[in-house]
């Protein structure tokens, strides 16, 4: 099989609350801790470096910010090799706020970027789906620390 264009995760979730409350859980790491990483040394901001931790796998990544255009869009290089993240907040009627996540040039072969790109979607809407259940509702679903729990073998 060919691969006829470049693998790129997507994912979008409506959140039932205004923009710049929704962009906020996304810059703030005090606010994202609640729903998908668990240390975050910064808050997102152009050109700053920060690192986010996954503590409960003991893996880290370093996160670079590009451009960010608050309340509208935040783009990210992050992951070794990086790969672009793009982040895209819609207001929308009635206070509630459309987001949309891509993420894209995955290194190594056509399949290992396929495999990478399937993978990243699958956290970028466990991720959306954390934030909305925090962000509505207040519930913390620890849905990034159960998609992996120790002793059920990687598949």
């Amino acid at each position: 099989m060919d691969i006829r264009e470049t693998p790129t995760a997507e994912a979008g979730m409506l959140i039932r609350r205004p923009v710049a409350e929704v962009f906020e859980a996304i810059v703030d790491p005090a606010i994202t801790t609640k729903f998908w990483f668990t240390h975050g040394s910064d808050r997102l901001d152009s050109g700053n470096e920060v690192r986010w931790e996954w503590r409960t796998y003991g893996v880290s990544t370093p996160v670079t910010v590009s451009e960010i255009v608050r309340d509208d869009k935040i783009v990210m290089q992050w992951s070794d090799p990086p790969t672009t993240v793009v982040w895209t907040f819609t207001e929308l009627p009635g206070g509630t706020t459309f987001v949309e996540v891509r993420n894209f040039g995955f290194a190594g072969s056509a399949d290992e970027q396929v495999k990478q790109a399937i993978g990243s979607t699958d956290g970028f809407a466990l991720v959306l789906a954390g934030a909305k259940a925090w962000l509505e509702q207040g519930l913390t679903l620890g849905l990034i620390g159960d998609r992996h729990p120790k002793g059920v073998p990687a598949g």
